[in-house]
């Protein structure tokens, strides 16, 4: 006759649990088929250091998944239930085998299971609850973050917008040559904010794409500090001006918009400008950039600014109006790649609203 360990077993609702009397168990197998569980060891147990087997066909349908663990005293299994319930008895036969007996240091009756059950239930809703609420507070803090982002761009490039407007009623075409030095600290300022637009796209804190904003935070900031910033002769050229209101005519729209989409609020006609006003505005701003860039290249040249040296043994070096040129370039690059970004934009928006009308 094989010789069997003492096994002590007890339940939950979802779960049997078995102990194997059973110290230093080696080579361990233990497995269900048929609803039949069916081990075999090597170890010391009651009849000395042998191996030792045992098979219990149980009352109900169990999973045939199996997780057992061997510690240096006892083997531990357990058996996942086919179905939510109480069982009467452990196993199909009413006698039981003699090597089987209540574990009675995990032993509880139905209504007791019942309450720790309840316990636990508890205790995850409790967690769930505090998770929710750091969500909510996680999400209250981004929430108010962006609409003061937004608000203090919108600020801003409406004072530009504002001011510029105004000065053009009042001074008429003189206003154009001054435009830098009356508006530029603020737009310095604006721009350099807007750097906080691709890292938001980065981390993840707005679902936008990385690559638009990097474009256009990188190519209007070229503008502003190279292009506007470094050259003084650059300074009273009307292109500053129409450089200047197209980009604060684009973001008096924009940041209104996000500003309201910060509270899952919409207003028809700010959302229609939003996805319409780009049309003309944005491809014109890129043309007044390329004017600009244009009429930098002989000022470069004259000025050797930015200049790449070279070598001596050559004796000359790369004028700076060459990266220009292929700044140009780029910037067509990018005029396609946001247009076609933007475009995407508006055609998911309008089409989502005419499913939802219909």
């Amino acid at each position: 006759m094989p010789l069997t360990p003492l096994v002590y077993w007890a339940q939950r609702h979802e779960d049997i649990y078995l102990r194997v009397e059973l110290t230093d168990a080696q080579d361990i197998d233990v497995h269900v088929h048929e609803n039949i569980l069916q081990f075999k060891a090597q170890g010391h147990g009651a009849k000395g250091q042998n191996e030792y087997e045992f098979s219990l066909e149980f009352l109900s349908p169990v999973k045939p998944e199996v997780i057992h663990r061997s510690t240096q005293r006892q083997v531990s299994i357990t058996v996942k239930k086919g179905q939510h319930g109480w069982w009467e008895r452990l196993t199909l036969k009413e006698r039981k085998p003699v090597f089987l007996a209540p574990d009675f240091d995990r032993w509880l009756d139905e209504s007791d299971a019942e309450m720790e059950i309840q316990k636990k239930e508890e205790k995850k809703n409790r967690l769930k609850a505090s998770r929710h609420k750091e969500e909510e507070g996680f999400v209250s803090l981004k929430t108010a973050f962006l609409f003061v982002y937004n608000l203090v761009q919108f600020l801003g490039f409406s004072w530009i917008f504002v001011n510029m407007t105004v000065r053009l009623f009042i001074f008429g075409q003189d206003s154009l040559y001054d435009t830098f030095h009356t508006i530029s600290d603020v737009m310095f300022f604006c721009q350099i904010l807007a750097a906080v637009e691709v890292l938001n796209a980065a981390f993840g804190v707005v679902h936008s794409g990385v690559i638009p904003s990097l474009i256009q935070v990188v190519g209007r900031n070229f503008v502003l500090f190279i292009i506007f910033g470094s050259l003084e002769e650059m300074h009273n050229r009307p292109v500053v001006f129409f450089v200047f209101y197209l980009w604060s005519a684009i973001e008096i729209v924009r940041y209104p918009f996000y500003m309201l989409g910060c509270f899952n609020t919409e207003w028809k006609t700010l959302t229609w400008l939003r996805y319409t006003i780009w049309i003309p505005l944005y491809p014109l701003g890129v043309l007044a950039e390329a004017v600009a860039v244009i009429q930098s290249i002989p000022i470069f040249d004259e000025t050797k600014l930015f200049s790449i040296p070279l070598p001596k043994a050559l004796g000359t070096s790369i004028s700076f109006s060459f990266v220009l040129y292929i700044y140009l370039v780029l910037m067509c690059l990018g005029l396609l790649i946001n247009f076609r970004h933007l475009y995407k934009q508006r055609k998911r928006r309008f089409r989502t609203k005419k499913r939802k009308a219909n």
